[in-house]
């Protein structure tokens, strides 16, 4: 059974760092396209994997990467195959990142990373509970 678990959030201040982990089990990382996905304040957790989610950053099985537009030089996605895991660094964080976020897995297929796909929450098939993210000025 594929299962993921995200950890790593907290209350920050402007300006201020965090890095989410996500462990993932029941799969191989190797071949699924990893992504963080967050919910924004005032969104149900229902809204997951839906059009609701925005998402974040993207990393496919050879570790190619995309960023959203809000988070592009900011945040930076990575993963650890022989551990299953995957990670999010958050530098230079804003209230408007203080949201929820999600791990979200999907099998590899060859459109997987292209625009409109890589970062579409109905892709996604497999959902962690999330770790709640909060920036405070």
């Amino acid at each position: 059974q594929v299962q993921l678990m995200e950890s790593g959030g907290g209350s920050v201040q402007v300006g201020g760092s965090l890095r989410l982990s996500c462990t993932a089990s029941g799969y191989t990382n190797s071949q699924y396209v990893m992504a963080w996905f967050r919910l924004t304040p005032g969104k149900k957790r229902e809204s997951i994997a839906t059009v609701e989610s925005e998402g974040v950053a993207v990393i496919g099985p050879n570790g190619s990467t995309q960023y959203a537009d809000p988070v592009t030089d900011r945040f930076t996605i990575s993963k650890e195959d022989a551990k299953n895991m995957l990670y999010l660094e958050m530098n230079a964080l804003t209230p408007e990142d203080t949201a929820m976020y999600y791990c979200a897995a999907k099998r590899n297929y060859a459109r997987a990373l292209w625009p409109g796909y890589a970062l579409n929450p109905l892709e996604y098939e497999y959902w962690g509970q999330g770790t709640q993210v909060t920036v405070s000025s």
